[in-house]
């Protein structure tokens, strides 16, 4: 029982975190009707902030860092909490200003894109700003136990704990009890109404970011020393935030906070667990990561219909679909450009060529689903993961030959789509973001780095042969094969071609119906449901072929292929090209990560340490300025061209009329 205890209050530290990053959620959504991903991200921010500021007096800047102490002297504790404090309000406001209030009437989907993106943005800077490998938290809680029931208990985790319920005290208060408090909840309910009787959204919620940037801040700087230093851990810890922040339906603070605490120890428990003689190997590791997802699924599925909604000004609309048209020349010709790339490319840019073709085939997949279905995933790269480890068991361990293997592999991560989108019968656009994400994140942890799953021989994959004809990636120094190279331009040309014929029949002409309005598709015969699952398996084979083409061009793979932040930038870059359009995909894959983009980026202009910053980047400014992308803006302008020179060689003014490739905007 003594260890029991001692695990649990152990667990606080973390679960304060969670508590007051979920209290912080709560309000943000309350004031906004957004669900911030970047949550951890500002406090990451805020945590390495004042661990260089204790190091060498440097406060950091986005560019440029000034000395505030003179030479590399320390600061004292008290001014560099003060100023790492300050640096998460400025994030906080920094995003409420330039993301966040321009996107207020825009679709669910850049909302959710932005947000992401602002995670990624932030995260990379830190990565390129700060020392990370050197910097550590020092103490800022005293340094005292006590025993209670056996268990040695850390004073610091209780004041942790103490703290986290005060800030979601305070919050309550402020919401309640406050006069701007009031009217920010009555914005929430009636934004109109707030508008007339004299309050302005956009400053209620100014200061509600102002407050949520301090609480995280605060938080994550008093527990860095107990639970370290870590980049994707602070930025992942939004998730198991939200987990009980849905808990509490993102309207109640207590619930949010308590769940938080619980859900910390609860994990810490496991963890001690793990390490008892009867605990299953299989569950040794990554389950306290797949914990939160099983939170989310539960209470979304359970209260999804009862998460209450923001009153906004206006409707919202998606922004435009263009559907496919299979053209023989423009087809033959794209082929014939990629045949020639692969030719006359060697080496690094030949296996930047091939990359390119694969990430087209996933960011397909996010096309379909998202652009065209209407459901936000941000789990296209676990799909594609799973079907690259269960490569490796069929071709390795089972010796089934290609391209059955790739067949069945990608039929796995078929099942795995079907599981992760069983919450979509019943919950969508942010709060189905968020399931997608956490589900990413469990499979990660509890799949990819669980070496009872995946670990076979290393992950190693067997080259691919037909007919005799060795396809193989790699033949002595040549890095990539014509043959391979070849192999994969057909398998993803066949794939899309046939994903085309989908969107253009009646399965698009359904897939829109849904993404337009539910219950109107419902309403003349569509089965709803049974097009949410079918959508979520096609896009998931999809997902699964590009992993296992990725397999096959690595030869043996590792987690680090197919990382929750990979699978964010593939998002960024699908939705940078174009999430609506086919033509959107190729253009994700050509920019995508280790694709063509990347490749000149890094060999060509020596900033490939800076990819993940452009990527965030561009996700942003698509995002606020231009949500239809690369492709959609070409599309937009080759049509007003085009409908300028109708007008010039008639000589007369007619009515605009809408493109036949042309889907007219959608509500959400």
């Amino acid at each position: 029982m003594g260890q029991f205890l001692q695990f649990a209050f152990l667990g606080l530290s973390t679960g304060a975190v969670y508590a007051v990053m979920a209290s912080s959620l709560v309000g943000v959504y309350a004031a906004t009707g957004i669900i911030n991903f970047a949550q951890g991200a500002i406090g990451l921010w805020a945590v390495y902030q004042v661990a260089a500021l204790r190091d060498d007096g440097g406060l950091v800047l986005p560019i440029g860092t000034i000395p505030l102490t003179g030479g590399d002297d320390p600061m004292p504790m008290i001014p560099a909490i003060i100023i790492g404090v300050l640096s998460a309000v400025v994030w906080a406001i920094a995003a409420h200003l330039l993301v966040f209030r321009p996107l207020r009437t825009a679709p669910v989907l850049a909302q959710v894109v932005a947000s992401v993106g602002l995670m990624l943005f932030i995260q990379a800077l830190v990565q390129l700003r700060f020392d990370t490998g050197t910097l550590f938290a020092l103490a800022t809680l005293p340094d005292k136990t006590i025993e209670f029931a056996g268990a040695v208990v850390n004073v610091s985790d209780l004041i942790l704990a103490g703290i986290a319920i005060v800030i979601a005290a305070l919050f309550w208060a402020y919401f309640r009890l406050t006069r701007l408090g009031v009217a920010t909840r009555a914005g929430a309910e009636d934004e109109l109404a707030a508008r007339l009787v004299g309050y302005s959204p956009d400053r209620l919620a100014a200061i509600v970011w102002v407050l949520t940037g301090a609480a995280t801040g605060l938080i994550v700087i008093l527990a860095s020393f107990t639970i370290g230093l870590n980049v994707t851990s602070y930025t992942f810890y939004v998730i198991p935030a939200l987990a009980v922040a849905l808990l509490g339906r993102l309207t109640s603070f207590g619930v949010a906070c308590g769940a938080g605490l619980a859900l910390g120890s609860f994990q810490a428990i496991i963890t001690w667990l793990t390490t008892k003689d009867w605990w299953p190997d299989w569950a040794q590791a990554g389950l306290g990561d797949a914990l939160p997802f099983v939170v989310i699924v539960v209470a979304l599925f359970l209260m999804g219909g009862r998460i209450p909604s923001r009153g906004s000004l206006g409707e919202v609309k998606m922004p435009a679909v263009r559907i496919p048209r299979v053209r023989p020349v423009p087809t033959i010709a794209v082929l014939a450009v990629t045949v020639v790339a692969i030719v006359i490319t060697s080496g690094t840019w030949r296996f930047g060529v091939v990359t390119s073709v694969i990430l087209s085939l996933i960011a397909l997949s996010l096309v379909l689903l998202t652009g065209y279905l209407g459901q936000i995933s941000l789990a296209s790269m676990a799909f594609a993961g799973a079907a690259g480890f269960a490569l490796s068991k069929l071709t390795v361990n089972w010796h089934v030959p290609f391209p059955f293997s790739m067949l069945f592999a990608a039929l796995i991560a078929t099942g795995l789509g079907v599981l992760v989108g069983i919450p979509a019968l019943r919950i969508r656009g942010a709060q189905l973001a968020v399931v997608t994400l956490a589900a990413a994140i469990a499979i990660q942890g509890f799949v990819f780095n669980n070496p009872a799953i995946t670990a076979y021989e290393g992950n190693i994959i067997s080259d691919p042969s037909l007919f005799g004809i060795d396809l193989g990636v790699r033949d002595g120094t040549n890095l990539v094969t014509l043959r391979f190279s070849l192999m994969v331009l057909v398998v993803v040309a066949i794939a899309t071609l046939v994903v085309m014929r989908f969107m253009a029949g009646s399965t698009g002409r359904a897939f829109l119906a849904v993404r337009s309005n539910e219950r109107a598709a419902a309403s003349v015969g569509i089965n709803v449901a049974a097009t949410k699952l079918f959508g979520f398996a096609l896009s998931a084979f999809l997902a699964g072929i590009g992993g296992c083409l990725i397999g096959y061009s690595r030869g043996q793979l590792s987690a680090g292929s197919f990382t929750v932040i990979i699978g964010l930038v593939m998002l960024a870059m699908t939705y940078v090209g174009g999430i609506t359009s086919v033509s959107g995909a190729f253009i994700a894959g050509i920019i995508g990560p280790l694709g063509v983009g990347y490749v000149f980026l890094n060999q060509t202009l020596e900033l490939g340490e800076y990819y993940d910053l452009i990527a965030a980047g561009g996700l942003l400014l698509m995002a606020v300025l231009n949500p239809v992308g690369i492709s959609g803006a070409v599309g937009e302008f080759v049509d007003r061209l085009t409908a300028r020179r109708h007008v010039m060689s008639d000589g007369v003014s007619t009515p605009a009329v809408a493109s036949p490739n042309t889907k007219a905007d959608c509500n959400v």
